[in-house]
């Protein structure tokens, strides 16, 4: 019998007072028990919504029905047959705006627990050394992928299962793109990732780091190397800035080189890694998205007493998830909302010393929907602090189609293709952040997946 209670089974978690002390994981995920006890909340559709909202097409009643028969193995498999990174989309998607957004339990109380289940089996499958073995026959077509984040990783998945040679190509000296440099440790842990990308390699996809391509090799050069077609993944990393005064003090990052530094260069390790992110006391995080929220969060752990969100419009339109608000508010940052940044302040040495806001009321809808913020005059006021974090979004990385004068761009400095990802040079696609702005991680390994398909089907008709 369907167990019909208006809430999900609640995910232990890590108390706020003790975790903002360290990056260790917040939420420890579900117990076997809590597991069937939250798959029996599933009604299993006739027509399920839920995998109607899902990027990836995850076979969600299935797999939740094979966890209440407490058959976990078999849920992973189900799982598995469309996504290639469970562990990570159970833990970053945004699973209320998709899948769960479609859930009938919704309607009269919360929906199950999609992304919290598909957790769980892929833990487990990790767990208990369950792998997928694929008899791949290899068709010694090379294929090239530029990035090593969620879409470049899916489409590598998709294409090796399908024969083809392919080499991921990554700029960083670790893989993993996002997920590895833009996701905090206590949201994603590093060797979830890892193990992700060591399952690709044993299907035989190869990594090659450190390769910035358009700098160290062209996408022409590729082609010169026998790769038949090459799929461009490289995302939406570079930085944007306010353009006020006072944006060039040091203590002023974007949010990509804040996390980054903590991610790659272990600044969380300090003062055993020489990085200088460590040293702040009090920081502003300005920006409403999950970005800010991982910022203001890691601000909080390396040791700053006062960690503030400034944000222009209103709580109710934070673009950020409901869990990552509902958890930086318990490690208490402050949330200044409706505060706009005018002036960043500086000291004789050039360091920060405050930044200047003014406080906003919200006016007619702009053309998004959302009602435009309008400054009050004389409003302004000022928040000491010593650093600066900007995380207003992040644009495209020109270096491919600076480089190649056949791919296309945009207005906004994003590759155009088609929705299966191709582009205007014979043979590239693109998909995820490169080509759409910056989205979620399964938006991206959704567009991966495309454009698997896709080559796939013009390699064969080259044939």
């Amino acid at each position: 019998m369907a167990n019909m209670s208006l809430e999900k089974v609640k995910m232990p978690e890590q108390d706020p007072k003790i975790r903002n002390k360290n990056f260790e994981e917040v939420t420890m995920g579900y117990t076997l028990e809590m597991a069937i006890e939250e798959a029996d909340r599933c009604l299993n559709c006739k027509n399920p919504k839920c995998v109607e909202g899902c990027p990836v097409s995850v076979k969600i009643p299935e797999f939740i029905m094979k966890v209440k028969e407490g058959d976990i193995e078999g849920a992973y498999r189900k799982i598995v047959e469309t996504n290639s990174l469970p562990a990570v989309c159970g833990r970053v998607c945004p699973q209320e705006s998709q899948c769960e957004g479609k859930c009938v339990r919704g309607i009269k109380g919360e929906p199950v627990a999609v992304g919290r289940l598909e957790r769980f089996c892929a833990d487990y499958a990790l767990a208990n050394n369950i792998e997928i073995k694929n008899e791949i026959e290899k068709n010694n077509i090379k294929v090239a992928v530029v990035g090593s984040g969620p879409a470049g990783l899916a489409a590598a998945g998709d294409l090796a299962k399908k024969g083809y040679s392919v080499t991921i190509f990554e700029a960083f000296h670790d893989a993993g793109g996002v997920l590895t440099y833009g996701i905090p440790e206590f949201r994603l842990p590093k060797s979830i990732v890892q193990t992700e990308i060591d399952n690709l390699k044993k299907i035989g996809v190869a990594v090659e780091a450190n390769m910035v391509i358009g700098r160290v090799e062209s996408i022409s050069e590729l082609f010169e190397e026998g790769f038949e077609s090459v799929f461009v993944a490289t995302g939406a990393g570079l930085p944007r800035f306010m353009e006020i005064p006072g944006e060039n003090f040091n203590g002023v990052y974007s949010s990509s080189e804040f996390l980054s530094r903590i991610n790659l260069m272990k600044a969380y390790m300090f003062p055993d890694y020489d990085t200088p992110i460590g040293k702040h006391k009090s920081v502003a995080v300005v920006g409403g998205g999950n970005v800010a929220m991982d910022a203001a969060r890691c601000a909080k752990r390396l040791g700053a007493e006062n960690v503030y969100i400034v944000y222009r419009r209103s709580l109710d339109e934070m673009p950020a998830r409901n869990e990552e608000i509902h958890h930086a508010m318990e490690e208490e940052i402050e949330f200044n909302v409706l505060t706009n940044p005018v002036a960043i302040k500086g000291n004789d040495d050039f360091w920060v010393t405050g930044i200047e806001c003014v406080k906003m009321e919200l006016g007619e809808p702009d053309s998004s929907g959302r009602r435009s913020p309008v400054e009050i005059e004389g409003s302004n006021f000022e928040l000491e602090v010593d650093a600066v974090i900007m995380a207003i979004g992040q644009t495209s990385n020109p270096i491919i189609y600076t480089t190649e004068k056949d791919i296309k761009s945009n207005v906004r400095g994003n590759i155009i293709a088609d929705d299966n990802g191709k582009t205007s040079m014979e043979g590239v696609y693109a998909g995820g952040d490169i080509v759409t702005g910056a989205a979620t991680v399964i938006k991206a390994m959704g567009a991966g997946r495309k454009a698997a398909e896709a080559i796939d089907e013009y390699l064969q008709n080259k044939k």
